[in-house]
């Protein structure tokens, strides 16, 4: 604005002309006819946009709280998009009629306020009817208000991408036994064929030509129950990608918030029920619903079981 003034006074007050402006001050010619013209030298307010409401406003408050509270939490225990979507509508029923898309923007622009966010990829195996997959899981939870450092017994039924979990306070012999017999029951049968990794609860020794030595309390089982036990290479846990995936499907769906929970037989129970329910849902690649390609795992089951007691095998 001082150069602007300076320009000015030398035309109207010293009578110079616009070339020796030009001159003296190192400006171009036209620069300075533009300035000696001007006659409006008001500030202009500054441009202004306007703010769009969003039908997510309302919720975003406590969709921040859920992802700040989920910072004191484990990283795979914590809210995803979905998640976060699913619990809207279940606590505010028709009142909440966003897309899931709103939220799932949403979410990842907070997300990468707090903390940025890696994305995990798994691979679909192709297995055929009646066989799972197992393995362990890591999750928190509450019991009776004490917080415990818990684990997750996850079997995956990779032909028709159903699972069921089971929740334990250990990763023991007992606890994988325990759960299996859980599922077992539940679904009235036992997989014909299935996949683990090489835990010390299972193998014994794994020979340098690939054969393993069992342990003599998991030989037992697995011969009460009649299935074939396969296990994956060492460090090759890809080899059961279907239940590697659905540990952490788990986790976020049913596990998320940290649960609290009086009575972990009864949760359990719980879980089993929740995890058929999952199962009213789309298949992710193939065409019908979870539900109805897991009836035909069913077919293949190789056994019918009866709900029994704890075992000492």
């Amino acid at each position: 604005m001082a150069k602007i003034n300076s320009i000015r006074s030398k035309y109207f007050n010293e009578g110079k002309r616009i070339v020796e402006i030009a001159r003296e001050t190192g400006t171009d010619v036209k620069t300075v006819k533009k300035y000696i013209l001007k006659d409006d030298f008001n500030t202009q307010p500054p441009q202004t946009k306007k703010t769009v409401k969003s039908k997510l406003d309302p919720f975003k408050e406590e969709i921040d709280c859920w992802l700040e509270q989920d910072k004191l939490e484990r990283r795979k225990q914590r809210h995803t998009a979905l998640r976060v979507f699913k619990r809207l509508q279940e606590k505010h029923g028709g009142s909440f009629d966003c897309s899931y898309r709103l939220v799932a923007t949403y979410v990842a622009q907070k997300r990468k306020e707090l903390y940025g966010q890696n994305k995990e990829f798994y691979f679909a195996l192709e297995h055929k009817p009646g066989e799972a997959q197992v393995d362990f899981g890591e999750a928190d939870f509450l019991e009776n208000g004490v917080r415990c450092h818990g684990y997750t017994l996850n079997v995956s039924f990779p032909y028709s991408n159903g699972g069921y979990l089971q929740l334990f306070k250990g990763e023991n012999q007992q606890c994988l036994m325990e759960g299996l017999m859980n599922v077992f029951n539940h679904i009235g049968g036992v997989p014909n064929r299935i996949w683990f990794d090489n835990a010390s609860s299972m193998v014994s020794k794994i020979l340098k030509e690939g054969d393993r030595i069992l342990s003599e309390h998991f030989l037992r089982f697995k011969n009460h129950y009649g299935f074939e036990a396969v296990f994956c290479n060492p460090q090759s846990g890809n080899e059961k990608g279907s239940v590697e995936s659905k540990v952490g499907y788990h986790r976020r769906n049913l596990l998320v918030p940290v649960p609290e929970i009086n009575d972990l037989m009864a949760f359990n129970k719980e879980l089993l029920a929740r995890c058929d329910q999952d199962m009213e849902r789309a298949h992710y690649s193939k065409p019908g619903m979870i539900r109805e390609r897991f009836e035909e795992d069913r077919t293949m089951l190789w056994i019918t079981v009866k709900p029994q007691g704890r075992t000492a095998w």
